[in-house]
């Protein structure tokens, strides 16, 4: 048994050492990630990540927390700074339990929410509980959806307006308004909608786990001057890192939301991950603007590059993309399964992905019609123009021309070799993937 156990153990640090290997030679395109700085990884091994400190700073049920009050209190303050927010809650473990915590914080299980539809885009943490979503399986919401412009790929404004009339008509009022989703290319209405849907006594909350990086940067969209009551968002996607959660608000929702937090959504909070959160701020208010215009500028290349090699990419009609997301229908070569499929086969990591029309049409998430491209990883480590033409080359040569992924993924290892250091942070003495063993 010892000796079986030994087996096991090795095996686990031998896979580690291969992913970090794999992701080195590899492009990784999916948009819920990013890559860490080095200072981020050094906060997230600290003795941090072994401690409780529930409640607030300066109120917390445990002791040994002096160190952990000193950096959580500039956590929060970096946040607020950050965003312009008169209250941050850094406490939150991920963007879906940020989420839970405005639910629980302004809604009863049984209200309605507003939310855009998974195929539209939305998350499944805004979903009904016939789909498992978090917002109705845990918090016991109905959902409702807005209506959307396939073609403009956004919420239908006057559709949305109309079909709120019709809600109250049927006794279905929404108490809160979701904004926000996994699939974003372009800004919500916010403006256009918020002075409507609070006319309504509606909360309206931005989920901006997906371009929380951009905003901080000052681009796609600024929800809280727009009208938004609370913006909550994942802290490692179009941000730096580490995975996590934050809440933002008004002063005048701090206490809802602090006592939703904790105790209701928390216990400890993951601490060295807040220690990371706050370095990862610090590079976002030193580095974050540069980082968002290249993310975006990157974004828009790959996808002309991709529509100039043949594949049909949404959102043409206004510009593809003005986030850091590309969405492309490949039903003409196969399905976003199959094609997710080949493609990390050769080294180029994606994500399928539904697209408007695809439940009507009986597909599933298992083989939509789409695939999801981010730059955010990529723009972290450097790349720029020339890198997103090469790359939507690579991605043709596999999906269109049918070549073999294992040829093509030599060519990425190649390509990969000037990539292998992060942008955009302080400190960059530590390769991107590169292991760091402590045994």
């Amino acid at each position: 048994m010892a000796k079986q156990n030994k087996v096991s153990y090795n095996k686990i640090f031998s896979k580690l050492r291969e992913h970090h290997k794999w992701f080195g030679n590899a492009i990784p395109l999916i948009a819920s990630e990013n890559v860490p700085s080095p200072a981020v990884r050094e906060a997230i091994i600290s003795d941090f990540g072994n401690r409780y400190a529930e409640g607030w700073p300066g109120e917390r049920v445990y002791a040994g927390c002096t160190y952990i009050d000193d950096v959580e209190v500039e956590c929060t303050k970096l946040a607020r700074k950050l965003y312009r927010a008169k209250f941050a809650d850094v406490r939150p473990i991920s963007g879906v339990v940020a989420n839970l915590v405005i639910y629980s914080a302004f809604t009863n299980p049984g209200d309605v929410m507003l939310a855009p539809s998974i195929p539209a885009g939305g998350h499944i943490s805004h979903g009904k509980k016939e789909h498992f979503g978090t917002a109705g399986l845990v918090h016991g919401l109905e959902i409702e959806f807005y209506p959307f412009d396939a073609q403009e790929m956004t919420i239908d404004v006057d559709k949305s307006k109309q079909k709120i009339i019709e809600l109250e008509k049927a006794g279905r009022l929404p108490k809160m308004a979701m904004f926000g989703g996994s699939l974003f290319l372009f800004p919500h209405p916010v403006k256009e909608l918020a002075d409507f849907l609070k006319g309504y006594k509606m909360h309206v909350n931005y989920d901006a786990a997906h371009v929380a990086g951009l905003i901080a940067g000052g681009r796609f969209q600024d929800p809280l001057r727009e009208g938004a009551d609370t913006i909550t968002m994942s802290t490692h996607k179009t941000l730096f890192g580490p995975q996590g959660g934050l809440v933002l608000a008004s002063k005048e929702h701090e206490e809802e939301i602090k006592k939703s937090t904790f105790p209701g959504m928390t216990s400890s909070h993951h601490i060295h991950h807040m220690a990371a959160k706050a370095v990862a701020f610090a590079e976002a208010l030193e580095f974050g603007k540069d980082y968002a215009s290249q993310v975006i500028k990157n974004a828009k290349i790959l996808a002309e590059a991709l529509s100039g090699v043949g594949f049909k990419v949404l959102g043409e009609s206004r510009g593809f993309t003005e986030s850091h997301q590309i969405a492309v229908n490949v039903l003409e070569y196969s399905d976003g399964g199959i094609v997710e499929a080949e493609l990390e086969k050769a080294n180029i990591i994606v994500n399928r992905q539904l697209i408007p029309g695809d439940i009507k049409a009986g597909r599933n998430y298992f083989h939509p019609g789409g695939i999801r491209l981010g730059v955010s990883e990529i723009t972290r480590l450097g790349m720029k123009k020339s890198e997103m033409k090469e790359i939507a080359e690579y991605i043709k040569q596999v999906v269109i021309d049918k070549k073999d992924p294992k040829k093509i993924s030599s060519k990425v290892k190649s390509f990969r070799k000037s990539f292998q250091k992060v942008r955009y942070c302080f400190d960059n003495k530590l390769g991107a993937y590169e292991y760091v063993k402590l045994r």
